[in-house]
């Protein structure tokens, strides 16, 4: 029934995990964009994708109207 140090080691195995865990989430903060310009940036780049897409289909209407 003795596990000897394995229970030591499994803390330790995971204390590692989480401490890099950390850095990549630190690291990816200071380099990224924040939440808030990620929404904004999005939100500009699907108003320019409906834009092109209304554009897209006025032209086929006209097409359509001139047949």
């Amino acid at each position: 029934m003795t596990r000897g140090n394995q229970r030591d080691l499994a803390r330790q195995k995971n204390q590692k995990k989480q401490q890099e865990m950390q850095k990549k989430k630190n690291a990816s903060e200071k380099t990224g964009m924040s939440l808030s310009e990620r929404k904004h940036r999005d939100a500009e780049l699907m108003r320019e994708k409906q834009r092109k897409k209304e554009e897209q289909s006025g032209q086929g209407n006209q097409k359509q109207a001139v047949h």
